[in-house]
């Protein structure tokens, strides 16, 4: 909602409770449709950026809630089509996709495979979506989200849970390490969403970095960044069994078609990560 609000239009946001972003809120549950159907009949937008779904750590990937939300999301897209909307924008997960050993994920050239409830129902969803929409002649784009990390995150995940112990002076335990992902800073994710909602791209995108890091890495990156690099240890945790070597996105859609550019390398996300939770230790 920032990188929308920034460009100057006007932004609608719709959640269960009040939030703290520059827009003009509505206190509703999506899982309503009559409340979400007079909603969008009374602000009429042009475009939604649907982002609702259920994401407690640890516990999404085999929620039930995700068929429910699945099924909300397409009740969403029936009043948003009978509402006028000229767009809709979802979001997805890189876990839809069949990882390849080496290479990037590809919108049109990676298949996607099924993994998890979650990422089912994102499939299916966007499958759903994509049919409906073309025959109710609204534009869809569905953004596939690699890993996110940056202010805000849930404490139990790897930046965060790292950044977190480094800013305590306390040990920051790790696997290994050895395995390679796609991390992009939430602002930037943000913004790229922002892009492709006032774009015109149609179809999967995916939404990440382009490059590849291991674990590995951005643990010692913020030891070093921290001054604590001694803090840092890897490999007493357990590496997870059959995690996939590594999921790391194409962007050349993103890049060439949205003409997003990123504004946080590593380096500077991870040191803002740091600076983000001692503002919090110290508060």
């Amino acid at each position: 909602m920032n990188a929308l609000a920034a460009v100057g239009v006007e932004v609608h946001g719709v959640a269960r409770g009040p939030q703290a972003t520059p827009c003009i809120h509505h206190q509703a549950n999506l899982l309503d449709p009559g409340r979400v159907y007079s909603l969008l009949k009374t602000i009429r937008p042009d475009a939604v950026l649907h982002l609702a779904w259920c994401a407690e750590h640890g516990k999404f990937w085999n929620d039930p809630a995700n068929q429910v939300w699945a099924e909300a999301t397409f009740a969403l897209a029936q009043v948003a089509a009978d509402a006028g909307v000229r767009r809709f924008v979802g979001t997805g997960t890189c876990f839809e996709y069949d990882w390849p050993k080496e290479g990037d994920c590809g919108e049109f050239k990676t298949p996607v495979i099924r993994h998890t409830p979650y990422d089912v129902a994102k499939t299916e969803c966007c499958t759903r979506l994509e049919a409906y929409f073309r025959s109710a002649g609204v534009a869809f784009a569905w953004a596939r989200l690699f890993f996110l990390y940056g202010p805000g995150e849930d404490q139990r995940r790897l930046v965060a849970s790292v950044a977190r112990a480094l800013v305590l002076g306390q040990k920051a335990q790790c696997t290994r390490g050895v395995v390679t992902r796609d991390y992009i800073e939430v602002r930037d994710a943000g913004a790229a969403l922002a892009a492709i909602t006032l774009g015109t791209i149609q179809g999967p995108v995916n939404v990440g970095s382009g490059k590849g890091v291991r674990v590995a890495d951005i643990a010692t990156m913020l030891g070093r960044l921290a001054g604590r690099p001694d803090l840092v240890e890897l490999g007493v945790l357990p590496d997870r069994p059959d995690d996939p070597p590594r999921i790391v996105a194409n962007i050349n859609r993103l890049q060439l078609e949205v003409g997003f550019r990123s504004k946080f390398d590593l380096e500077s996300g991870l040191a803002a990560a740091l600076e983000y939770w001692r503002s919090r230790e110290r508060q």
